[in-house]
């Protein structure tokens, strides 16, 4: 079986977490702040804050940004669900904004036209590791006086306009994830970089119970807070994985454009591109069925012939909690043709040509193709 996505951990990352299982601080030691500075350097950034997943940075980043119960945050149904359910957790309102038709993410174009008095961010999505186009979101937010937080769970080691994803440049707050289909992996984990000190203290604090350190060196605690604390052995293996990080994505990068060669020539389907100004982090290698009422019979296909696939994703307001919860209306075009017509075919470091053409000639003899 070749899987849609797969993590990589070799002899180092092994080393480097035995080290510090042999050592005195499993967790609340040294490496976790090691890692958060390394992350920070390597995206440009001023503080990184590591915490249990990107759901809980995704939860920490909101409460530390102010929002609450009455506002409205606009961003993408093309997501996976935790983006939109922090905002209902922290009391705030997801308003959805429809998707562009070649790289996925929010249309910038249509953002504004959703803004209303209770907006207080805009949380574009770089799905599949295509950077969202950030310069006019910020233009957006600048203008109407609007938090920018990016969704970046997919795209660590991304670039757009050759600026690294995670410095914050066109952000307030950048949101990783380092589940083990993820660029990087710490098992579970995730981290929320920023360049404000404000914002830093505020998260180290949420993340640690609502406690800190005052002018006596007591905890004090100031805020309702949360044990959304990572270990030093998850940190260990960031740190390992961190050093590979640009490796890995050349390799990515290499496997898309092997499905960009092997299957450029299938009308039936539409690949995956790459916008100029944009360097992606290629989580995810996702086509589409020209003819929707092929898409899943493709997909059962591939699976009976040994590859995994998955759907990225089903439109976050077509899941039955939402439409019970105020969303049962809502039809977006883009989303709803997108959401109809994806699969996500396997994409990862370990992948080789030999599999990627398997892969493509599975598809080519995919007999309603033919």
């Amino acid at each position: 079986m070749i899987p849609y996505g797969h993590q990589i951990i070799d002899a180092a990352d092994r080393k480097a977490v035995d080290k510090i299982l042999q050592s005195d601080w499993l967790t609340q030691g040294p490496k976790v702040l090691e890692f958060e500075q390394a992350l920070a350097k390597y995206c440009g950034a001023k503080y990184a804050v590591a915490c249990t997943n990107g759901t809980s940075a995704l939860h920490l980043a909101y409460l530390a940004a102010g929002l609450k119960h009455g506002d409205e945050a606009i961003t993408t149904a093309n997501t996976f669900v935790a983006t939109a359910n922090m905002l209902l957790v922290v009391g705030a309102k997801p308003i959805f904004c429809d998707i562009r038709n070649d790289t996925y993410n929010i249309d910038e174009s249509k953002i504004e036209r959703l803004i209303s008095k209770r907006t207080k961010a805009i949380v574009p999505v770089h799905f599949a590791g295509q950077p969202c186009e950030l310069a006019r979101i910020k233009k957006i937010a600048k203008k109407h006086r609007l938090l920018v937080i990016e969704d970046a769970c997919h795209a660590l080691g991304a670039k757009y306009k050759n600026t690294k994803i995670g410095s914050c440049k066109f952000s307030d707050l950048t949101i990783f994830s380092f589940h083990p289909v993820k660029s990087i992996t710490t098992g579970e984990g995730g981290a929320i970089l920023t360049n404000s000190k404000h914002y830093y203290q505020k998260l180290l604090s949420l993340r640690n119970h609502g406690i800190h350190k005052d002018a006596h060196g007591k905890n004090v605690m100031t805020a309702l807070g949360y044990n959304y604390r990572l270990t030093d052995i998850q940190a260990a293996l960031g740190i390992s994985q961190l050093k590979r990080l640009n490796l890995f994505i050349s390799q990515r990068h290499q496997v898309a454009a092997w499905y960009n060669d092997e299957l450029g020539s299938v009308k039936e389907i539409i690949l995956s591109k790459e916008i100029v100004g944009n360097y992606s982090a290629w989580h995810l290698y996702v086509i589409r069925v020209r003819e929707p009422q092929a898409r899943d019979k493709l997909a059962a296909y591939l699976k009976q012939q040994g590859i995994g696939v998955n759907f990225h994703y089903p439109a976050v307001y077509s899941h039955p909690f939402y439409q019970k919860n105020g969303y049962k209306s809502l039809k977006l075009k883009n989303t709803e043709e997108y959401q109809k017509s994806c699969i996500t075919i396997p994409c990862y470091v370990q992948l080789t040509r030999a599999d990627v053409k398997q892969i493509a000639k599975v598809i080519k003899d995919f007999k309603i193709f033919k």
